[in-house]
């Protein structure tokens, strides 16, 4: 029987990973989200959004042979490594291309074996399961659960310069979609970056379009997302100091200001990344900034409730 690709369980961020006995953790990865699916027809890998790339990983594809299953299908995800053995996505599409030999797959669930779907039973045994069929060394690892409570897991994995946490329900069945029984925890770090202006277009989010403050090397635009009052005393202060725009930079709904305004920005850390990846939010005076690898969609990454850590300033 040919298996198909199931839509995966998207977990629900938080700000902090929960605490309590019900939940393990593991490591959140920084890599591309994928399915393993191996049945009668051989071995396949699709991306999250059901995609084939099973010729991409052709290495990663003749490993699933170490399983031992004569069907399955594994949620996990595809990373590679950089020379401080962290997952590095910058370098991931590179190693799809040039160096297959370097592609780990970390699996994290198994929703179907050898003609069972495995769905309704609990995590920790599904897991379990996963666990004896994987053998140490190889290109497919098992994502180990980290011991510890919530709070230090989540303060040594962000000293280790690891992405996050993904915590899960040790009962949980797996369903399709979005889920609170998977909660993902960020890294983020607090930076100043140089305002360049102010994209508005009618029924559209205002931006903020940021720039290093060392090299003034445009970084990536800014999801404002303060209170009305702020984000009007924002645009007054943008009109009342127009500048001509960046060398290169053509946005012609942009309203440039003169060097000066410096937001403080909460940031998730994305290590590896030649460009900071900013999908964070303030309830007052902030910025929720995102890198152009991932434009700014409805809901992505926005947090409106979170505190406020600084707004802008002159410098």
């Amino acid at each position: 029987m040919r298996l198909k690709f199931i839509e995966p369980l998207m977990p629900t961020l938080v700000e902090k990973p929960p605490e309590g006995e019900d939940w393990i953790h593991e490591v959140k990865f920084d890599g591309y989200r994928s399915q393993l699916v191996i049945d009668e027809d051989g071995t396949r890998i699709y991306t999250r959004n059901g995609h084939d790339w099973t010729a991409k990983y052709r290495d990663l594809v003749k490993e699933a042979a170490s399983l031992g299953a004569e069907s399955a299908i594994v949620d996990g995800e595809i990373i590679v490594l950089n020379d401080k053995g962290l997952s590095d996505f910058a370098e991931l599409r590179k190693a799809i291309t040039r160096r297959q030999h370097d592609l780990y797959f970390v699996a994290f669930d198994l929703l179907h074996l050898n003609g069972h779907d495995l769905r309704d039973m609990a995590l920790e045994d599904r897991r379990e399961i996963l666990a004896g069929m994987i053998e140490p060394g190889g290109r497919i690892q098992f994502s180990e659960p980290l011991p510890g409570n919530a709070a230090s897991i989540f303060h040594l994995v962000d000293k280790a310069g690891l992405e996050g946490v993904v915590s899960k329900i040790r009962s949980s069945k797996y369903r399709s979609g979005p889920s609170t029984n998977w909660l993902k925890a960020k890294c983020y770090s607090v930076d100043e970056y140089d305002l360049l202006g102010v994209e508005r277009e009618p029924g559209k989010p205002a931006f903020a379009l940021m720039a290093d403050r060392k090299t003034g090397r445009y970084v990536g635009s800014a999801f404002i997302n303060s209170s009305r009052a702020i984000r009007e005393r924002l645009w007054k202060r943008v009109q009342e100091h127009p500048w001509p725009a960046p060398e290169g930079m053509k946005r012609p709904a942009t309203k440039w200001v003169k060097p000066g305004l410096v937001g403080r920005v909460k940031a998730f850390a994305r290590r590896g990344r030649s460009a900071p990846c900013f999908p964070a939010g303030f309830s007052r005076g902030g910025l929720a900034c995102l890198s152009d690898e991932k434009p700014w969609m409805p809901g992505f990454l926005i947090l409106p409730n979170w505190p406020c850590w600084g707004g802008f300033s002159r410098r």
